[in-house]
């Protein structure tokens, strides 16, 4: 894995957990040989993990949508920015330049990318490995839902495992680097359930 691309929030949350686990979490991919890729944010989580490996002697790339650089939410110290025009253009070029995606803490935008990237590797879009940072049990509730949606019969059991969970960065960077997909056709376990 060359390239992480990491979703989280672009506030620094309430807990101060969440604010170590970024710089942990940058610190990690700099002793590791990891570059950053995320979306080029200067505010909240963003901005501490971008900062982070920046100050560890880090490579970072950020992709940001025009509208949010002209906030000025971007973050200035980055020497490779790339500005794109909407969110769907740059969760594809994120997804594009990564090997690997982490979700940190964040809020609705955090879950939406990292759920893509999960039906992506699920219908087979790739193979890449996706891991969650679970700090102080912030994904538990979401986790279990996983859980629930097994249950009930939308995701398949090696499709929920291939969602890599570890508390710790290095861990969790561990576990992804021996990762392999899981080999099952989306729409075959539907058609087979359906005719059932």
């Amino acid at each position: 894995m060359k390239r992480i691309c990491i979703f989280c929030g672009s506030s620094p949350g309430t807990r101060p957990a969440y604010a170590k686990a970024a710089m942990e979490l940058g610190r990690t991919l700099v002793e590791t040989g990891i570059d950053l890729v995320y979306g080029g944010a200067g505010v909240g989580l963003m901005g501490i993990l971008a900062r982070s490996v920046l100050d560890a002697g880090g490579r970072v790339t950020g992709v940001i949508p025009r509208l949010l650089a002209e906030k000025e939410v971007a973050c200035t110290r980055l020497e490779d920015l790339r500005i794109v025009e909407s969110m769907h253009e740059r969760k594809a070029l994120m997804a594009e330049l990564s090997n690997g995606f982490i979700a940190l803490p964040g809020g609705i935008g955090t879950i939406e990318e990292f759920v893509e990237v999960l039906t992506w590797l699920q219908l087979g879009i790739h193979g890449k490995p996706c891991g969650i940072l679970n700090v102080d049990g912030y994904y538990d509730r979401l986790l279990g839902f996983f859980d629930h949606m097994v249950e009930e019969g939308f995701i398949r059991s090696e499709n929920r495992d291939a969602i890599l969970v570890d508390a710790d960065p290095a861990l969790l960077l561990m576990k992804m680097s021996l990762y392999s997909p899981p080999k099952v056709d989306k729409a075959a376990w539907a058609l087979e359930l359906s005719n059932a």
